[in-house]
């Protein structure tokens, strides 16, 4: 086990109730404590994210202080803030395989300790979620029970958040704390009119001193009875709606709004947390952080390069990269930016949006150059997709970036909005496939299946950089429709990638390697791993064709009767699920056409798979280059026969 030095408090603390033995006057010291053991560990294992959980460590401390967690149900929202959480809740000591395969996770998961309440790792479901476990537990009479949901100001852009708040509102009686983590980021800064309202409460020098004076008058007539809280209450909302020049949108919802407050004053948050414990009904804590508080690199830095910056040396915030000795492939990310940059500069209808991650997607690039037509539309994917469908009537052509994961989110608006439309909106699906580390909550395991059920849609993937701009160049034509590109995270294969583009017909696919013994139909990137299987099968003595297949939607018919035409065995392999994705399409097409063959279908199982690299989940899911030669040895058992008993064993087969 890695040996990783915690403080003189917290190497004494294995769960919340350790913590409670404390001083209050202790609380810095733990913090402290807790923030540094964050820092040590991180910058060593990397493959983490970073900035966001030191932002809440006294924030952290002061909740399990105060709140007597399990019983009272603490939901972070997303997870990228809740390493202080896992250290304090016996987690510590397995901190070091955070995001590794057979670690933990980097988000919240309740099966893997008490205190993790709610699966999280899409933004903005943590109130929606500590909602309903308050009306559960009133309902089985469990009022005293409390429930407090942290949610941060980037995933309050999201209509879920709103529509949590709208019903919490309305449950007058639930035992419900949200507490807004405001640290205007949410991984690129934020955007929107709701940022800059909460920037005007947090910035009225006018208000947070009158805010200050009623808090203190609060607390000194709590003592006189109900009626006194009415009275400072009413007293409280005059003055923000007065002093603000607008009513307060949380309490215009029925909630109690309390702040905004420093959210790293451990001591300040402890006594105002044991105060709000008193109150009854949804309430609201606005808590002021900052991102990556504590490490001065960071809090210097640029705060979306912390926010999961890998190694790096922690007392010089020089963040270690790894220069490669030979020229490297791009980002399939990094080809998208530059990509649409050069379709945009020839066709004046093009547009950018994304939702919250102009970075990560690289629209970025497009945001610099062409800043009045690429849009990030904070986290909010339904709202970027029928925006997209309002820009495409007036005849743009807009390019909606959205994770795989994410698109989920958004899957009535690409039905309802675009494709019952028939509008002409370029889907570009990032992080397909396996995400790696995020785990489960991020992998793009299902977009082949969900977009080929949709009329009108095409779904297409590249296998390579070259394959992506055509793709894009061919999407922008007129008059194509609702058109899905969906590609993996990270690196492509190509270093020469900036080729000439040229239009597809849609729905063509490919052949890339001529053979006679069996096919292999591949669709996406995992083409490069049947093509290096090839290669060794070749040296084993199996002569096998590939075909790219280039458009899960529509298939290219004449080349699957060329398939099954020739070849009474079939291999299929892609990225994405298996129930409904390209495998299943072609054995339609097999059936419906009246063909038989023997087909192996290899993609990602009907299970979740969870954290690790996205090498080691290509192994786990069975579709690496190793499991392709397996697979296809298994299914020629004359060359099966002919191998030597070493190369049996090399590759598994009995």
């Amino acid at each position: 086990m890695a040996n990783y030095q915690a403080g003189q408090l917290l190497r004494d603390i294995n769960n919340p109730h350790d913590l409670r033995k404390l001083t209050e006057d202790e609380l810095p010291q733990v913090s402290d404590e807790v923030r540094q053991y964050i820092i040590d560990v991180i910058s060593e294992i990397g493959n983490s994210h970073f900035g966001a959980s030191l932002g809440v460590v006294e924030l952290t401390v002061a909740l399990h202080y105060v709140f007597d967690t399990p019983k009272d149900q603490l939901v972070w929202d997303v997870g990228h803030q809740a390493y202080g959480h896992k250290i304090l809740t016996g987690r510590r000591d397995v901190f070091h395989t955070n995001r590794i395969k057979g670690g933990i996770s980097g988000f919240p998961k309740r099966s893997e300790s008490e205190y993790d309440t709610f699966g999280v790792g899409h933004s903005s479901t943590s109130i929606s979620g500590a909602l309903g476990m308050a009306v559960a537990n009133r309902y089985k009479g469990e009022k005293e029970r409390q429930h407090i949901a942290v949610i941060g100001d980037g995933a309050l852009t999201a209509g879920l958040a709103f529509e949590g708040l709208n019903h919490a509102g309305f449950e007058k009686d639930a035992n419900l704390l949200v507490v807004l983590n405001d640290n205007c980021m949410s991984i690129d800064p934020n955007v929107g009119a709701l940022k800059d309202y909460l920037t005007d409460i947090t910035t009225s020098h006018t208000y947070n001193k009158v805010k200050d004076e009623v808090w203190s008058m609060l607390g000194k007539l709590s003592k006189f009875g109900p009626d006194a809280r009415t009275v400072v209450s009413k007293v409280s909302s005059a003055l923000k709606g007065s002093l603000l020049k607008q009513s307060n949108m949380f309490e215009s919802l029925n909630f109690r709004y309390f702040g905004p407050v420093d959210g790293h004053d451990v001591i300040g948050l402890k006594k105002i947390f044991e105060d709000l414990k008193d109150i009854p009904g949804p309430k609201i804590l606005h808590c002021v952080t900052k991102k990556g508080k504590g490490f001065k690199f960071s809090e210097e830095g640029n705060p979306t390069q912390w926010h999961a910056p890998g190694v790096f040396n922690k007392d010089t915030g020089e963040i270690v990269k790894i220069v490669p000795t030979s020229p490297q492939p791009p980002k399939y990310q990094q080809v998208f930016g530059h990509t649409i940059v050069e379709l945009a500069e020839e066709n004046e209808k093009i547009m950018g949006i994304t939702p919250a991650m102009p970075s990560g997607s690289s629209l970025n690039i497009m945001m610099e150059a062409m800043p009045d037509r690429a849009f990030d539309v904070g986290i909010a994917e339904q709202h970027a997709v029928t925006f997209s469908a309002g820009l495409a009537t007036q005849g743009m052509i807009p390019f909606c970036n959205i994770y795989s994961s994410f698109m989920q989110r958004a899957y009535d608006q690409v039905i309802h909005d675009v494709a019952l439309q028939n509008l002409n909106v370029v889907f570009c699906l990032d992080r397909a496939g396996f995400a790696g580390a995020d785990g489960a909550t991020h992998h793009g395991a299902y977009d082949y299946a969900y977009m080929r059920a949709v009329p009108n849609m095409t779904v297409a993937a590249p296998m390579n950089e070259s394959e992506l701009r055509n793709m894009m160049l061919t999407a922008q034509q007129d008059d194509m429709g609702p058109f899905s590109i969906r590609y993996p995270r990270g690196k492509g294969v190509m270093t020469e990638w900036k080729t000439a583009m040229k239009a597809m017909k849609v729905g063509t696919g490919r052949r890339v390697t001529a053979g006679e013994d069996v096919a292999i139909l591949t669709i996406g990137h995992p083409g490069n791993f049947a093509q290096d299987a090839i290669k060794e099968l070749k040296q084993l003595g199996a002569s096998v064709a590939h075909y790219d297949i280039r458009f899960v939607k529509p298939l290219d018919e004449n080349l699957l009767h060329e398939v099954f035409s020739k070849f009474d065995k079939v291999i299929t392999i892609e990225d994405g699920c298996l129930m409904g994705g390209m495998g299943s399409a072609i054995l339609e097409f097999m059936v419906d056409q009246g063909y038989t063959a023997k087909v192996k279908r290899m993609g990602i199982p009907d299970e979740f798979l969870h954290h690790g690299t996205q090498q080691e989940l290509y192994m786990d899911a069975g579709f690496d280059t190793e499991s392709i030669i397996k697979t296809t040895i298994e299914m020629l058992p004359e060359l099966k026969s002919d191998l030597s008993d070493e190369t049996k064993q090399k590759y598994s087969v009995g």
